[in-house]
């Protein structure tokens, strides 16, 4: 019997889970996929948004604004990457400049600080490759970048030190009320709980419907990104956003990654298939298209990859952070699309204060609220690096050529709590598999240590778990 079941290890998931922890409450994650990490949470844009954006007095405004005001110091506790970047939102039509200034009215509204609108000249200056057509831009100092994988791992990776269970591979089937609590039925078998968490994503209004009368209804909306090498990566320095019009919409961003790299995207379709994220040619193209509408020159040429994720919109348009109405002891926290990843830590905080109150809980005496990442031998002074790889000789031996990932990185990655067992989980933890070749030259030397460090067999290694066995048999009979 457990007094928390949290539904979901995305960044939601992970977040509620973390500030839980600070609490003595027994507390267990259930996720149905073969890690932490596997939905929307590892599919976005990777941006920290100031808050301009949601309706004033909205839950998504205010959990946006307080999450990014959390992001500094939660980012130096769980040490996972974040830069204070900045963002424009610019405005290429004069006639559209009353729109320009709702938009920053709202954001006066919303408690986003810093906000500024900038004239034609000082965007050049600021951003050389911005359009020349911009006539003006919303400047929000305030917005960020991180990296939505080393977030969502820290806040696991920390509630899990500090005594929260994660258990994968674990789809949730059916959940009834009892008397006291709950009974959520799995394809692992009956978990019994006081208080359930629902963070299960684009599947949120699945698992509300098992309990609730009032239902609620959650379309995918697919977005389509590229993401360029880092040779590409200064050409702009902040986050480029688009004025929303009637002519392009919302139109897609452009923004430099924490790792050095450039993104764009996405595009917004919404679809029935709550797994499909298929990318289309129809989407690259509109994004590539509407991208070059507010930047200038950008080197298309340099795409390595391109990538799909879905958003969990709900029919209002809202964050749904409550305990129901007609089942008490049920926590949702659906409807959590952009800006989720911004407003995270503000939603984990908000969540384990509705369960602090209802469960009567204490302060949990030996929670640790500092984590630290996979050590990064780059990041070292030669003199450092060669003491280390003295120490450990596998720090000296590089994996993954384009990232400049060591064997002792991916080592560590494997052994620290929760962790990768698959190719896709090693590149979320180091990045191996993530550079120019996207894994062409080090997939097998990774599945070489996967299998040696698990003793797992080469047969049993998967890309991200289930069936994506990479695998499947000799093509020569052993002598």
């Amino acid at each position: 019997m457990y007094d928390i079941i949290i539904i979901g290890a995305g960044v939601t998931g992970a977040a509620v889970a973390r500030e839980v922890s600070r609490y003595q409450a027994k507390t267990c994650v259930l996720e149905k996929e073969e890690d932490v990490c596997c939905g929307a949470s590892k599919a976005n844009s990777a941006i920290i948004h100031a808050g301009y954006d949601a309706a004033s007095g909205s839950m998504m405004a205010k959990m946006n604004v307080l999450g990014n005001q959390m992001m500094h110091q939660l980012s130096e506790e769980l040490d996972f990457p974040f830069v204070r970047c900045g963002s424009l939102l610019i405005c290429r039509r004069k006639e559209d400049m009353p729109a320009l200034l709702d938009i920053y009215e709202r954001g006066i509204r919303n408690g986003v600080g810093g906000l500024r609108i900038l004239e034609s000249r000082e965007i050049a200056e600021m951003e050389p490759n911005v359009t020349d057509d911009a006539v003006a831009a919303l400047y929000a100092p305030t917005a960020g970048i991180t990296c939505p994988y080393s977030l969502n791992i820290a806040l696991a990776e920390n509630a899990y030190t500090n005594g929260v269970e994660f258990k994968f591979n674990t789809e949730v089937l059916n959940i009834r009320k009892l008397n006291i609590g709950y009974e959520i039925e799995s394809s692992q078998g009956i978990f019994k709980t006081s208080y359930v968490v629902n963070a299960a994503g684009v599947y949120a209004d699945k698992v509300h419907n098992m309990v609730c009368e009032h239902k609620i209804h959650i379309t995918p909306r697919r977005g389509d990104y590229c993401l360029l090498d880092k040779s590409a990566g200064n050409h702009v320095g902040r986050i480029i956003f688009a004025l929303p019009n009637a002519e392009h919409g919302k139109g897609v961003l452009i923004t430099p990654t924490v790792h050095g790299n450039l993104l764009i995207g996405p595009t917004a379709v919404d679809i029935e298939n709550k797994e499909g994220v298929n990318t289309t040619s129809e989407g690259i193209d509109e994004l590539i298209n509407k991208a070059g509408l507010n930047v200038k020159n950008l080197p298309m040429r340099q795409v390595i990859t391109s990538f799909a994720g879905l958003r969990a919109r709900e029919d209002n348009h809202e964050f749904i952070i409550e305990e129901a109405i007609d089942a008490r002891g049920f926590i949702d926290c659906a409807g959590i699309e952009s800006p989720g990843l911004s407003s995270c830590p503000a939603i984990g905080e908000k969540v384990a204060d509705i369960l602090k109150v209802k469960l009567k809980l204490n302060e949990n005496p030996d929670f640790i609220r500092t984590r630290k990442k996979i050590l990064n031998p780059k990041m070292l002074s030669s003199e450092e690096r060669n003491q280390l790889i003295n120490r450990d000789p596998a720090y000296g031996n590089i994996i993954c050529r384009c990232e400049m990932i060591t064997e002792g990185e991916i080592v560590d990655a494997i052994r620290r709590p929760l962790g990768a067992k698959s190719l896709d989980g090693i590149k979320r933890r180091t990045r191996a598999g993530m550079g120019r070749c996207q894994g062409g030259f080090c997939t097998p030397r990774v599945m070489e240590i996967i299998a040696r460090e698990c003793k797992m067999s080469m047969f049993d290694i998967t890309k991200s778990g289930g069936s994506s066995k990479i695998v499947s048999g000799f093509n020569k009979d052993s002598v």
